[in-house]
Formats: structure tokens, sequence, C-alpha cells
């Protein structure tokens, strides 16, 4: 276990994410050839710290503030949007286990504080019920992100009661040797996160295991951590976390866009494209959207920072977080798709890193926490007076 002296502090984490990112642009393809984080890449990430930026102190985490995982995050996504999206979910579940009663955060961190953690929350997929002092757990859920490296998994479920009773939401830690990986992931953006299907069939999961999604929202946690880091309402944040990775995607794509259009000469004319008006203009289009967006995002997690340290967010606070969290990414995915769009028919080939990056944000963007449609609808909803009802709020 990493002792917290020889922990990486957030200066020392930013510097080896930023040495990471040619090395993992130089893996990207391969990454996308495995269709899940190479072994390499996953030593890499342990070696680094990265993974433990928001883990406690008291077990050899950074214990970062929140806006952590978005700037560290975002750094590596320059390099590759898989890997940054998968170091997101895997750095996150280091935090959230830190709101588990301490007997489930010592079975999964005292053998090993670098245990990594999966998840799929998608708690209709999960059917439970009681059992004396637990619970009993059968489901099949989709998109485990990075699970090929997991040694536990965060599934969500619903726990049926009595007939006319309203039903409950958990969330449930299961290890490894208790559910199957299925090999589901064939897909067009995001390929190398692994995002596999996870099935269970009626396991027993003892009590200090499963969680309340009510334990969720905000507060002080069933293990008893104060920090205001640990307050944080679980699923209001989750847009800021994978908003990260289609930063860090939009970043690269920036980066490798300016520097590819110095040189090229368009197929059809001695002219370089770096010349044509409009592409200017679309470039510093791009750059503005990805400049907001990255102030969105790390202003909301400092905001939401500021309110865990006096009180519990309000619903109104936590739907304008949500909102947020996926306007940044939409503002991502709109400068992609203008860089995108003013290269041509160049873009198209598969070696190309922005044909890449376009489909990795389309990708980040049909995830759930981002989907512009459904946040604009609840914020709209919030502002009219109508209530939501959405359970994880």
């Amino acid at each position: 276990m990493t002792t917290p002296a020889t922990q990486p502090g957030h200066a020392d984490l930013v510097a080896r994410a930023q040495a990471l990112v040619p090395v993992l642009r130089e893996r990207a393809p391969r990454t996308e050839e495995l269709r899940r984080i190479p072994d390499d890449t996953v030593r890499d990430l342990h070696g680094s710290g990265l993974f433990r930026m928001l883990q406690p102190k008291r077990v050899g985490g950074s214990e970062l503030s929140y806006e952590a995982i978005v700037e560290l995050t975002a750094i590596i996504g320059r390099g590759c949007g898989s890997t940054a999206w998968v170091l997101a979910n895997l750095a996150n579940h280091h935090w959230m286990l830190a709101l588990w009663p301490r007997d489930a955060q010592n079975e999964i961190w005292g053998p090993s504080a670098d245990a990594l953690v999966g998840s799929a929350l998608m708690f209709p997929a999960g059917h439970a019920e009681r059992d004396g002092h637990g619970f009993r757990l059968s489901g099949h859920w989709k998109f485990s992100s990075g699970i090929d490296a997991c040694d536990w998994c965060m599934l969500g479920g619903i726990v049926h009661s009595a007939e006319g009773e309203m039903p409950e939401y958990y969330v449930f830690l299961v290890p490894k040797s208790d559910y199957i990986i299925i090999d589901t992931w064939h897909v067009a953006g995001l390929r190398g996160t692994g995002s596999k299907d996870v099935e269970v069939s009626d396991i027993f999961i003892p009590a200090h295991r499963a969680l309340s999604v009510n334990r969720m929202k905000g507060g002080v946690s069933a293990g008893g951590e104060t920090a205001p880091l640990y307050q944080l309402a679980v699923f209001d944040m989750f847009p800021y976390v994978v908003a990260g990775a289609a930063l860090g995607i939009a970043q690269g794509a920036l980066e490798v866009f300016s520097e590819d259009i110095r040189h090229r000469i368009t197929a059809y004319s001695t002219t370089l494209l770096a010349d044509y008006a409009t592409t200017q203009a679309r470039l510093g289009h791009a750059a503005a959207a990805v400049s907001a967006a990255e102030r969105v995002l790390m202003g909301g997690c400092r905001e939401a920072m500021a309110i865990a340290a006096t009180e519990i967010p309000s619903q109104e606070q936590k739907i304008r977080l949500r909102r947020d969290g996926a306007y940044a990414a939409h503002l991502c995915t709109e400068a992609v798709d203008l860089l995108f769009g003013a290269g041509g028919g160049e873009f198209l080939y598969n070696q190309q890193t922005i044909q890449r990056s376009f489909r990795d944000i389309h990708a980040a963007n049909s995830h759930y926490a981002l989907a512009w449609d459904i946040s604009t609808t609840m914020a709209g909803k919030s502002l009219l007076g109508i209530a939501t009802d959405l359970p994880t709020l």
C-alpha cells in the first residue's frame, strides 16, 4: 500500500499527467484495437498516482479538491480520450468508496489501497431483495467502463419492498469473483474504454457493502468522512467526471488541428488551409467554446465544494450543477464538430487524430449524465416549479 508520505500532491500529479500525454497519444490506436486500456497504460496510471487523486489521505490517497478530477482527466484526454474516460470513472470510485461504511472500505483497501473499482449504475437493471443481514442481488448491466482492470464493481439496483411500499435505490459493492464480464463493447467511439456488460445471479451482499442512494445525496458519509470533499452529492457531480474527459478530447483536438493546418495545402489548390478566413473563424470559435467549457467545469466544482463546506445543496443547486456540467460537454462537442468540419475529406482517414476525437466526443455525450436534452428539460422543469421524478436527485 502506498503511504500518505509518498502519495503525490497536486503539482506532482499535474506534471505526471502531462508527461503521459505523448505516450498515450502514441498508444491510442492500439487502445482502440484492444477495445480496452492496455496493461502498460494501467501500470502507468497506477505508478503516477492518478487513480488515487480523490482517495482519502488516511489510506494514502492524495485527497485533492474535486476540481482536480476535471483538470487531471482533461490533461490525460489530450492524449487519449478512452484512457481519460476510464481514469475519470475509476478515480471517482475511489472517492465514492469513502462514502461507504468503514467495514466496506477496509475490505477493499485493506489488502491494497490501489484496488480498482468499476461500476454499472443503471438501477432498473439490478433487482434485489432483503435477506437477513444483507441482500440478494441479480441483474445484467451495460457500460461498465474499465472493468477488465478492476477487482470490484459498484452495481446499482432497486430493492423491492413489501407491497404498497416505494422501492429503494441502492448501490452494491461486488467482488470480481461474484460477477461475470460479457464482451459486448463493439462501438463507434470511446472504443478503448472496454465498457462491457456485467452480470450477477442471485448473489448475497452483506449489509456493509450496500449503500442507499439517499446516503449519496450530500452530507456526512456512512464512513464518517467529514471533509467537504466527501460531503458532495455523488450523482450531481458525475457530469463533471465524464465532462472532464470530453474537455480533454476537445483540448487535444485543438492542439492537433492547430499544428496540422499550419502546413497543410488544400487538395484542389495551392492554398494553405490556415490562410482561409473560414478556417481561422472555426478555430477561434472552437477555442472559445473549449475555454468556456473549462471555466464552467472548474467553477462548478469549486462552487460545489464551497456549498458542501457549510450545507447540503438544495435541489435547485443540484439541478443547476447537473445542467452546467452537461453544458460544458455540449460546448466541447460543438468545438470538435467545428474542427472536424474544417478539415475536409482528409479528416475521414482512420489515422487522423481528429477523426477519433470526433467519434469519441459524440460517444461521451451519449452518456445519460451529459445528455443535453435531458439536462435542459430537468432544468426547465425546475425553473417552472414542476417537480422532478429523478430518484438520484
